[in-house]
């Protein structure tokens, strides 16, 4: 179950930030993000209110908060490195935020066998390539750089949080909504001042787009939720490494309804990553 729960997670996370990177052409990633959030927040609120999650309180909810702190700030810091560039190599950059659930999982006495540890070095390395790391080009200024680590341990740390914010299914209902609220207070307070620095216009949002801020929301609370059951069920190293095939979904997505075409080094990527899949669920 680890591995299917993992899996989801990877499938979720990819079609969220493809959402998510179509929105951002035309309204600004704070925007995007603070919208597709509180449509999340609404529909986990009504979920914690008709299962009767709110009773779950406990010292573990202080990780969903912690979690939804560092989450926006994560984002904020990889959209800004994006915006340097090269996002050929801040892309790959960010998804080594795995390293952080991994090495917590062996620091804290996991021992994943011989093949899972080959998995998890193929698929790690088929990661970093679907990004399609730019190998050669403009030079990388050292703010992107220091930008893309601070994102990438953020996205290690909010997946290490929210996998400790409950132990049950109603639990992780409170936990999620919890993240989503301090979400909100985090992205919303940076959303007021830039659109009163003058950094981004007013938010406005049509309502025939809607449905894809719900999506891009849903899918990355969607997400979150099968995580933490991933890293529940089994090793974090291995459930960490296989959510964190995201970028390879987000590069096949592009693919298929963009027509992008999928770089050498992408596509070598993506074998990759399969063959590291198949051993970390078989190992």
């Amino acid at each position: 179950m680890t591995a299917l729960f993992a899996l989801a997670t990877s499938l979720l996370w990819g079609l969220a930030d493809f959402g998510g990177g179509l929105l951002t052409r035309r309204t600004p990633a704070l925007t995007v993000v603070v919208v597709s959030q509180s449509i999340a927040a609404l529909v986990l609120g009504a979920i914690v209110l008709v299962t009767g999650a709110w009773s779950e309180t406990g010292p573990r909810l202080w990780f969903a908060v912690a979690a939804g702190v560092v989450g926006p700030v994560a984002m904020l810091a990889f959209y800004k490195a994006l915006a340097l560039g090269p996002m050929g190599v801040v892309s790959p950059l960010a998804s080594l935020g795995v390293a952080v659930p991994v090495g917590i999982g062996l620091a804290l006495g996991e021992r994943p066998g011989p093949v899972q540890f080959a998995g998890i070095a193929v698929a790690v390395a088929g990661v970093v390539l679907a990004g399609g790391p730019q190998l050669r080009g403009a030079p990388v200024q050292r703010q992107a750089v220091l930008l893309t680590l601070l994102a990438a341990f953020g996205f290690g740390a909010v997946m290490t949080l929210i996998a400790e914010a409950s132990s049950t299914l109603t639990g992780l209902f409170l936990a999620l909504f919890v993240q989503r609220v301090t979400n909100l207070l985090t992205g919303g307070i940076a959303l007021c001042v830039a659109v009163r620095r003058g950094r981004v216009p007013a938010p406005k949002v049509a309502w025939g787009s809607l449905p894809a801020f719900a999506f891009v929301g849903l899918a990355d609370v969607a997400a979150n939720g099968t995580y933490s059951l991933a890293a529940q069920r089994g090793p974090v190293a291995v459930a960490a490494v296989l959510a964190s095939l995201y970028p390879v979904v987000t590069a096949l997505a592009a693919r298929g309804v963009l027509g992008e075409r999928l770089r050498g080094v992408q596509a070598a990527g993506a074998g990759l990553a399969l063959v590291g899949t198949v051993l970390l669920a078989t190992g």
